[in-house]
């Protein structure tokens, strides 16, 4: 299926403004009522920031899919599916269709100053949530849904902190190559495309966006595989095929 991605450029410069416009705003908020931020916490904490994001992939499984798609993004329950390795996830965005799960999609993001604090987390979140909902689909839990498309979107700071290599201590046994002097930036590059390589996931992207780009909506890939217009291309695809199915 030829999917004209051009046609949401304009809808992912609006959500990088967006993202960068709520930030500044739940700080601003939270300075004029004088409480003090820990760790970026405000910023983090505020729930809307990927508001943007979601709407552009909410946008584009409406153009593809037909009358009877349901794209859910508010309310925990609708946004609810059985696991394998624990009873229900919360997912950011599903994709339903007549009892049918089309697709669970995750929006993440992380900013500066500190990248360290939480790059393991989010790696270890991501491969648990793709491992519970794989595993629960294949011991029937979805009915009689085809394989979904399991999406995983973040977003990414670029700044000196992200992009300037870090070191790392490993005193039993050597570091596989890749990992050898790189940012973490390029660790989130490596990481998302093993997570297409060992197909946890069907497509996942990485958008890195500076603070400047609050004005300009400005953002960048580190590789096509694990670009946004790749992303979006595989997602249009797979739901116009399963909605018609």
């Amino acid at each position: 299926m030829s999917v004209d991605i051009n046609a949401y450029e304009n809808l992912m410069s609006d959500a990088v403004k967006h993202f960068w416009k709520s930030r500044f705003r739940a700080v601003e908020s939270q300075r004029k009522r004088g409480v003090k931020d820990r760790g970026n916490r405000a910023s983090v904490t505020a729930g809307k920031n990927l508001d943007g994001f979601t709407a552009m992939i909410r946008q584009l499984i409406v153009d593809n899919g037909i009358n009877e798609v349901m794209v859910y993004t508010d309310g925990r329950r609708e946004r609810t599916l059985p696991g394998f390795y624990r009873p229900t996830k919360n997912w950011d965005m599903l994709v339903m269709s007549k009892n049918r799960l089309l697709a669970a999609i995750e929006l993440k993001s992380q900013v500066g100053p500190s990248f360290g604090n939480n790059f393991n987390n989010r790696i270890e979140e991501a491969l648990g949530n793709a491992t519970d909902l794989n595993t629960a689909f294949r011991e029937g839990a979805f009915a009689e849904s085809q394989k979904p498309f399991v999406g995983y979107f973040f977003v990414l700071e670029e700044c000196r902190a992200s992009m300037t290599p870090v070191r790392f201590y490993s005193p039993h046994f050597a570091v596989l190559p890749e990992f050898e002097n790189t940012s973490y930036a390029a660790r989130y590059e490596i990481f998302c495309r093993k997570l297409i390589q060992e197909r946890l996931y069907d497509a996942v992207a990485l958008v890195l966006t500076q603070r400047s780009a609050m004005g300009t909506g400005a953002y960048q890939s580190r590789s096509q595989l694990t670009g946004m217009r790749s992303f979006m291309s595989i997602l249009a695809g797979r739901i116009a095929a399963m909605a018609m199915g």
